[in-house]
């Protein structure tokens, strides 16, 4: 993987929408028109070289002037000067922004690019915290990796200690390398090379992390994710514990896949895709690391070819473990036969990170001679829970498109209760208007 930068996008690059305008309402002319010529409320009234918008209670109905009257008297009696109340007026009107709803509707953002970020700079250097930082890009006026995630290598070097501060509903930490404990507001716990924690919001919001071993490289390594980018979006700070401090440790999770393997081998199923998500007991719905994370431990076989997929979701994908000749495809769109057109390839490199942008379409591949395994973390949690996660495998998109089908969600409608109730109240309408 190389230093972190945008790579290139072949075939003319990112297309960006159309450019919104502001839109401005001319004045309604004060001449008068007859009944006869004049719309029905809410309509547009046409006339030669001019179109007006005509709305009941406008600026000239004698109610609301004497409303306004009304509320500058009642102010006065308050002991509220007018010039204040107009000042404020005016001022909060001056802040107000209208927009034609064609060319604003698909506003134009920053794209958010393939980047990497790779494993030397967790394998050398002092005790520190390495941000994958991309706020410049984004932009945002704070640290982040995506609009709703910051990523972080964290290096400790053996017999030293490092607190991480985050403001953030969620933290995870997954061990890269080494074994040491971490302190917490909710205690202390030992962790080694392939564990995974995650923390809630606390009082602090401070962990305090101690190497006792440092593998090859002399230091433990962790790799770290917040929903502190989010937070900040809001405007808003972490006040409530939404779970409890969760440890999934390196052989269960791999004792799962094994089983995983086993299950579906003895029922003859293909191995494509062994992979297990990693849940909480705090989200039996979602089934996601925290309310706002979601995790996937995922292996890839020798020779194997996991097909396109895409989420709405941004990936920050962890490669765990890689050979040379294990790689990731991406790109925007498909092709009729569900290949991806101008794909981006960016290579699996043992303890690297990089970025899968939302939306797009992307496929992994093995040409090594072992398994290789990846773990991403997305903000698929809040996408889960708000129903626009999306998630789309290719093979079903194909088989739509040539059935002349195009889906606008991809999940089924299930809530029977709801549909038995429409077809209630239908059914109670077309009794009441034969009556």
């Amino acid at each position: 993987m190389s230093l972190t930068r945008p790579l290139s996008v072949s075939g003319g690059g990112v297309g960006l929408a159309t450019s919104a305008r502001p839109f401005s309402l001319s004045k309604v002319s004060s001449k008068k028109t007859s009944s006869k010529t004049s719309s029905p409320p809410g309509r547009m009234s046409k006339k030669p070289c001019m179109m007006t918008m005509t709305f009941p209670g406008g600026s000239r109905d004698p109610k609301i002037r004497n409303n306004a009257a009304a509320t500058f008297e009642a102010a006065q009696q308050a002991g509220i000067k007018q010039q204040e109340v107009t000042a404020d007026t005016e001022k909060w009107e001056s802040r107000a922004e209208v927009f034609e709803y064609t060319s604003a509707a698909n506003p134009t953002l920053n794209p958010i690019s393939v980047y990497v970020h790779p494993p030397e700079l967790h394998e050398v250097g002092p005790t520190r915290v390495i941000p994958f930082d991309l706020s410049d890009t984004l932009p945002t006026p704070y640290p982040a990796t995506g609009p709703n995630l910051m990523s972080s290598f964290v290096r400790i070097d053996v017999g030293d200690s490092i607190d991480t501060t985050a403001s953030a509903t969620s933290q995870a930490f997954y061990v890269i390398r080494g074994s040491g404990t971490t302190k917490t507001d909710e205690g202390v716990i030992d962790w080694s090379e392939g564990d995974l924690f995650v923390l809630p919001a606390s009082k602090t919001g401070t962990t305090v992390h101690s190497a006792v071993d440092g593998g090859a490289f002399g230091g433990a390594a962790l790799y770290w994710v917040t929903d502190e980018p989010l937070l900040k979006y809001l405007g808003v700070s972490a006040t409530e514990k939404r779970f409890e401090p969760t440890m999934f440790r390196r052989e269960m999770m791999l004792n799962s896949v094994q089983d995983l393997a086993d299950e579906k081998g003895a029922a003859g199923e293909e191995l494509n895709r062994l992979g297990v998500l990693l849940g909480n007991e705090a989200c039996p719905d979602t089934k996601t690391l925290t309310h706002v994370l979601w995790s996937l431990l995922n292996s890839i076989g020798p020779g194997i070819v996991q097909r396109a997929h895409r989420h709405n979701s941004i990936a920050l994908d962890m490669a765990v473990y890689a050979k040379p000749g294990v790689y990731t495809m991406m790109g925007q769109a498909l092709d009729e036969n569900g290949e991806i057109v101008d794909p981006i390839r960016v290579d699996w490199v043992t303890g690297g990170v990089f970025v899968t942008p939302p939306g797009w379409w992307h496929a992994h591949y093995n040409e090594s001679d072992e398994t290789a395994w990846v773990l991403p973390m997305q903000d698929a949690g809040l996408y889960t829970y708000q129903r626009t996660l999306d998630i789309r495998f290719v093979d079903d998109e194909v088989a739509n498109l040539k059935n002349g089908r195009i889906r606008g969600a991809a999940y089924e409608v299930t809530n029977k209760q709801y549909t038995n109730i429409s077809c209630m109240l239908q059914k109670q309408l077309s009794d009441e208007n034969a009556n």
